[in-house]
């Protein structure tokens, strides 16, 4: 069975006991937490679509993990004109273990 779930603005197709890592959200390390903005369940027989979401339809998801991602450069230059940025950016992110879909 899996399900693709909307969060920090992307969506993602989760089934139970994978680890997926998405936007920071706030919480701690061990705690369960519902994502009910599910937009569609498959797996036994016909999928099931939303519109947007499905109704009572929650995904039960554990936090695993609250860090930082790798960093990332951003260089901006403009050729011939002595112009050159560079900046840095590590991005916050929330590992989560998927427990169980429900519907």
């Amino acid at each position: 069975m899996y399900a693709v779930i909307e969060t920090g603005g992307k969506q993602y197709r989760v089934q139970p006991g994978d680890k997926v890592r998405i936007e920071k959200i706030n919480g701690e390390t061990s705690t369960e937490i519902m994502l009910d903005k599910v937009l569609a369940i498959g797996g036994e027989g016909s999928p099931k679509f939303g519109t947007p979401y499905i109704s009572g339809a929650r995904v039960t998801a554990e936090i695993t993990a609250q860090a930082r991602d790798k960093k990332i450069i951003v260089f901006k230059y403009k050729s011939k004109k002595n112009y050159r940025r560079k900046q840095g950016h590590r991005q916050y992110y929330t590992e989560i273990l998927i427990k169980d879909i429900s519907c």
